[in-house]
Protein backbone atom coordinates (compact mmCIF):
# COMPACT_ATOMS: atom_id res chain seq x y z
CA UNK A 1 0.00 0.00 0.00
CA UNK A 2 1.34 3.61 -1.17
CA UNK A 3 1.99 6.20 1.54
CA UNK A 4 0.29 9.40 1.62
CA UNK A 5 2.36 12.32 1.50
CA UNK A 6 1.14 15.90 2.05
CA UNK A 7 3.81 18.45 2.15
CA UNK A 8 3.17 21.24 5.13
CA UNK A 9 5.86 23.26 3.70
CA UNK A 10 7.77 24.66 0.61
CA UNK A 11 11.39 24.51 2.42
CA UNK A 12 11.58 21.08 3.55
CA UNK A 13 8.44 18.62 5.70
CA UNK A 14 5.73 16.28 5.01
CA UNK A 15 3.24 14.93 6.83
CA UNK A 16 3.19 10.83 6.23
CA UNK A 17 -0.30 8.74 6.74
CA UNK A 18 -0.60 5.08 5.14
CA UNK A 19 1.87 3.29 7.56
CA UNK A 20 1.62 1.36 11.12
CA UNK A 21 5.09 2.64 12.64
CA UNK A 22 4.44 0.44 15.45
CA UNK A 23 4.92 -2.64 13.10
CA UNK A 24 7.88 -4.21 11.34
CA UNK A 25 8.27 -2.27 8.00
CA UNK A 26 8.11 -3.82 4.42
CA UNK A 27 10.25 -3.52 2.01
CA UNK A 28 8.24 -1.09 0.02
CA UNK A 29 7.59 1.19 3.08
CA UNK A 30 10.69 1.03 3.79
CA UNK A 31 11.64 2.13 0.30
CA UNK A 32 8.58 5.11 0.14
CA UNK A 33 9.86 6.07 3.59
CA UNK A 34 13.66 6.74 2.79
CA UNK A 35 12.64 8.49 -0.93
CA UNK A 36 10.24 10.52 1.18
CA UNK A 37 13.15 11.48 3.75
CA UNK A 38 15.49 12.42 0.82
CA UNK A 39 12.83 14.15 -0.82
CA UNK A 40 11.20 16.34 2.28
CA UNK A 41 13.82 15.90 4.71
CA UNK A 42 11.78 16.16 7.72
CA UNK A 43 8.21 13.49 8.01
CA UNK A 44 5.65 13.78 10.23
CA UNK A 45 3.48 10.93 11.65
CA UNK A 46 0.44 11.59 13.77
CA UNK A 47 -0.95 8.99 16.10
CA UNK A 48 1.77 6.30 16.20
CA UNK A 49 2.45 5.70 19.61
CA UNK A 50 5.72 3.38 20.01
CA UNK A 51 7.18 1.38 22.91
CA UNK A 52 11.22 2.04 22.97
CA UNK A 53 11.40 -1.16 21.17
CA UNK A 54 9.24 -0.32 18.50
CA UNK A 55 11.23 3.05 18.35
CA UNK A 56 14.49 1.00 18.16
CA UNK A 57 13.21 -1.37 15.92
CA UNK A 58 12.36 1.34 13.33
CA UNK A 59 15.01 3.52 13.45
CA UNK A 60 17.41 0.26 12.99
CA UNK A 61 16.14 0.16 9.76
CA UNK A 62 18.13 2.96 8.28
CA UNK A 63 21.33 2.44 9.84
CA UNK A 64 23.23 1.48 13.18
CA UNK A 65 21.82 3.34 16.35
CA UNK A 66 23.48 5.59 18.81
CA UNK A 67 24.10 5.86 22.72
CA UNK A 68 24.21 9.01 23.50
CA UNK A 69 27.14 9.67 26.08
CA UNK A 70 25.22 12.42 28.15
CA UNK A 71 22.02 11.96 28.35
CA UNK A 72 19.71 8.92 30.51
CA UNK A 73 18.27 6.47 28.01
CA UNK A 74 15.31 4.12 28.65
CA UNK A 75 16.85 1.19 30.48
CA UNK A 76 17.14 -1.67 28.70
CA UNK A 77 16.55 -0.13 25.12
CA UNK A 78 20.32 2.29 25.75
CA UNK A 79 19.34 3.27 21.59
CA UNK A 80 16.49 5.51 23.24
CA UNK A 81 17.38 8.45 24.58
CA UNK A 82 15.12 10.55 27.31
CA UNK A 83 14.25 14.17 26.95
CA UNK A 84 12.19 14.84 30.19
CA UNK A 85 11.87 18.51 31.21
CA UNK A 86 11.68 17.38 35.15
CA UNK A 87 14.60 15.34 34.92
CA UNK A 88 17.14 16.95 32.88
CA UNK A 89 18.13 20.79 31.58
CA UNK A 90 17.59 21.28 28.33
CA UNK A 91 18.46 24.35 27.54
CA UNK A 92 20.53 22.85 24.99
CA UNK A 93 17.95 21.77 22.75
CA UNK A 94 16.59 25.55 22.77
CA UNK A 95 18.67 26.24 20.08
CA UNK A 96 20.07 25.72 16.34
CA UNK A 97 21.28 22.12 16.11
CA UNK A 98 22.40 19.16 14.28
CA UNK A 99 22.15 16.53 16.47
CA UNK A 100 25.73 14.89 17.41
CA UNK A 101 27.76 16.78 14.89
CA UNK A 102 30.89 16.24 17.48
CA UNK A 103 31.10 12.48 16.06
CA UNK A 104 33.64 11.57 13.65
CA UNK A 105 30.31 10.52 11.52
CA UNK A 106 27.57 12.76 12.81
CA UNK A 107 24.14 11.11 12.79
CA UNK A 108 21.99 10.66 9.52
CA UNK A 109 18.70 10.99 11.40
CA UNK A 110 16.18 10.72 14.06
CA UNK A 111 13.54 9.66 15.48
CA UNK A 112 11.69 11.40 17.33
CA UNK A 113 8.39 10.30 19.46
CA UNK A 114 6.28 12.99 21.93
CA UNK A 115 5.55 10.60 24.79
CA UNK A 116 4.40 13.48 26.66
CA UNK A 117 3.24 16.93 25.43
CA UNK A 118 2.06 19.86 26.91
CA UNK A 119 -1.78 21.18 25.92
CA UNK A 120 0.29 23.99 23.93
CA UNK A 121 3.30 25.44 23.37
CA UNK A 122 7.17 23.07 23.27
CA UNK A 123 6.66 23.24 19.43
CA UNK A 124 9.80 22.17 16.94
CA UNK A 125 11.36 24.12 14.49
CA UNK A 126 13.22 22.81 11.59
CA UNK A 127 15.49 24.46 8.91
CA UNK A 128 16.82 23.21 5.56
CA UNK A 129 20.35 23.83 5.14
CA UNK A 130 20.25 23.10 1.38
CA UNK A 131 17.73 25.67 0.90
CA UNK A 132 20.05 27.97 2.87
CA UNK A 133 22.57 27.36 1.16
CA UNK A 134 21.44 27.49 -2.60
CA UNK A 135 19.94 31.05 -1.22
CA UNK A 136 23.62 32.25 -0.33
CA UNK A 137 25.22 34.38 -2.96
CA UNK A 138 27.55 32.96 -5.62
CA UNK A 139 31.01 34.82 -4.30
CA UNK A 140 30.01 33.70 -0.82
CA UNK A 141 30.02 29.91 -1.97
CA UNK A 142 33.06 30.38 -2.84
CA UNK A 143 34.05 31.52 -0.14
CA UNK A 144 32.55 28.89 2.10
CA UNK A 145 33.21 25.56 -0.12
CA UNK A 146 36.52 24.05 0.72
CA UNK A 147 36.44 25.50 4.51
CA UNK A 148 36.37 23.37 7.82
CA UNK A 149 34.97 24.03 10.79
CA UNK A 150 35.01 22.86 14.39
CA UNK A 151 32.48 21.09 16.10
CA UNK A 152 32.49 20.32 19.83
CA UNK A 153 30.70 18.68 22.19
CA UNK A 154 31.62 21.23 25.10
CA UNK A 155 29.57 24.11 23.57
CA UNK A 156 26.05 22.60 23.96
CA UNK A 157 27.23 20.04 27.12
CA UNK A 158 29.00 22.26 29.61
CA UNK A 159 30.84 21.34 32.72
CA UNK A 160 28.68 23.91 34.69
CA UNK A 161 25.28 21.97 33.94
CA UNK A 162 25.66 18.69 33.09
CA UNK A 163 28.76 17.56 35.93
CA UNK A 164 26.63 18.14 39.31
CA UNK A 165 26.77 15.18 40.78
CA UNK A 166 30.16 13.09 40.98
CA UNK A 167 28.23 10.00 38.98
CA UNK A 168 27.57 13.22 36.81
CA UNK A 169 31.23 14.35 36.18
CA UNK A 170 32.48 10.79 35.97
CA UNK A 171 30.06 10.46 32.71
CA UNK A 172 31.26 13.71 31.39
CA UNK A 173 34.78 12.99 31.52
CA UNK A 174 34.33 10.03 30.12
CA UNK A 175 32.04 11.37 27.14
CA UNK A 176 34.66 14.69 26.54
CA UNK A 177 37.59 12.09 26.40
CA UNK A 178 35.88 9.91 24.17
CA UNK A 179 34.62 12.62 21.88
CA UNK A 180 37.42 15.85 21.62
CA UNK A 181 36.41 18.04 18.90
CA UNK A 182 36.09 17.56 15.29
CA UNK A 183 36.25 19.43 12.03
CA UNK A 184 33.81 18.82 9.14
CA UNK A 185 33.23 20.75 6.15
CA UNK A 186 31.29 24.40 6.00
CA UNK A 187 29.49 23.15 3.10
CA UNK A 188 28.10 19.32 3.58
CA UNK A 189 27.45 17.25 0.01
CA UNK A 190 24.57 14.95 0.49
CA UNK A 191 25.99 11.62 0.07
CA UNK A 192 22.91 10.11 -1.68
CA UNK A 193 21.10 13.31 -3.14
CA UNK A 194 24.28 14.78 -4.03
CA UNK A 195 22.73 18.49 -2.58
CA UNK A 196 24.84 20.86 -1.18
CA UNK A 197 24.01 22.16 2.38
CA UNK A 198 25.31 24.47 5.20
CA UNK A 199 26.83 22.23 7.76
CA UNK A 200 27.32 24.68 11.19
CA UNK A 201 25.24 24.51 13.66
CA UNK A 202 24.57 27.23 16.75
CA UNK A 203 24.82 23.86 19.27
CA UNK A 204 28.21 22.48 18.92
CA UNK A 205 30.50 24.72 15.81
CA UNK A 206 33.06 27.11 17.17
CA UNK A 207 35.17 28.04 14.85
CA UNK A 208 35.98 28.07 11.05
CA UNK A 209 39.16 26.86 10.71
CA UNK A 210 41.19 28.25 8.14
CA UNK A 211 40.01 31.88 9.23
CA UNK A 212 41.36 34.38 11.58
CA UNK A 213 39.19 33.93 15.20
CA UNK A 214 37.44 37.86 13.86
CA UNK A 215 36.83 37.03 10.59
CA UNK A 216 35.53 32.96 11.59
CA UNK A 217 33.06 34.42 14.08
CA UNK A 218 31.85 37.05 12.00
CA UNK A 219 31.07 34.26 9.09
CA UNK A 220 29.60 32.35 11.94
CA UNK A 221 27.20 34.53 12.91
CA UNK A 222 25.94 35.46 9.66
CA UNK A 223 25.46 31.43 8.77
CA UNK A 224 23.81 30.88 11.91
CA UNK A 225 21.14 33.72 10.81
CA UNK A 226 20.70 33.04 7.35
CA UNK A 227 20.35 29.37 8.27
CA UNK A 228 17.35 29.82 10.03
CA UNK A 229 15.35 32.52 8.08
CA UNK A 230 11.59 31.97 8.11
CA UNK A 231 11.21 30.84 4.44
CA UNK A 232 13.80 27.58 5.05
CA UNK A 233 11.35 26.26 8.14
CA UNK A 234 8.69 24.39 8.94
CA UNK A 235 7.54 24.30 12.60
CA UNK A 236 5.54 21.30 14.40
CA UNK A 237 2.90 21.52 16.57
CA UNK A 238 3.01 18.64 18.66
CA UNK A 239 0.44 15.79 19.48
CA UNK A 240 0.92 13.10 22.02
CA UNK A 241 1.91 10.13 20.26
CA UNK A 242 3.60 12.01 16.97
CA UNK A 243 6.24 10.89 15.29
CA UNK A 244 8.82 12.96 13.46
CA UNK A 245 12.19 11.31 11.47
CA UNK A 246 14.42 13.94 10.08
CA UNK A 247 17.48 13.87 7.79
CA UNK A 248 20.12 15.34 10.30
CA UNK A 249 22.59 15.58 7.28
CA UNK A 250 20.75 17.97 5.50
CA UNK A 251 18.75 20.01 8.25
CA UNK A 252 18.99 21.69 11.75
CA UNK A 253 15.96 22.31 14.63
CA UNK A 254 15.30 23.91 17.54
CA UNK A 255 12.73 22.49 20.07
CA UNK A 256 11.03 26.18 21.85
CA UNK A 257 11.48 25.95 25.35
CA UNK A 258 7.87 28.12 26.34
CA UNK A 259 6.03 25.79 28.11
CA UNK A 260 7.41 25.50 31.74
CA UNK A 261 6.62 24.76 34.36
CA UNK A 262 4.48 22.27 32.48
CA UNK A 263 6.34 19.08 31.53
CA UNK A 264 7.54 17.40 28.04
CA UNK A 265 9.00 13.90 27.77
CA UNK A 266 10.12 13.03 24.29
CA UNK A 267 12.50 9.55 22.91
CA UNK A 268 14.52 9.32 20.56
CA UNK A 269 16.66 6.85 18.38
CA UNK A 270 19.38 8.45 16.83
CA UNK A 271 20.36 6.52 13.67
CA UNK A 272 24.35 6.54 13.04
CA UNK A 273 25.45 8.28 9.46
CA UNK A 274 28.89 8.91 7.75
CA UNK A 275 31.75 11.21 7.59
CA UNK A 276 30.88 14.60 6.14
CA UNK A 277 32.72 15.33 2.69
Amino acid sequence: MSLHITPVSPALGARIEGVDLSQPLSAAHHAQLHQALLDHQVLFFRNQPLTPAQQARLAAHFGDLHIHPIYPNVPGQPEVLILDTAVTDLRDNALWHSDVSFLETPALGAILSARQVPPYGGDTLWASSSAAYEALSEPLKRLLDGLSATHDLNKSFPESRFAITEQDKARFEDAKRRHPPRSHPVVRTHPVTGRKGLFVNEGFTTRINELPDAESDAILKLLFSHSTQPQFTVRWQWQQDDVAFWDNRITQHFAIDDYSPQRRIMHRATVLGDAPY
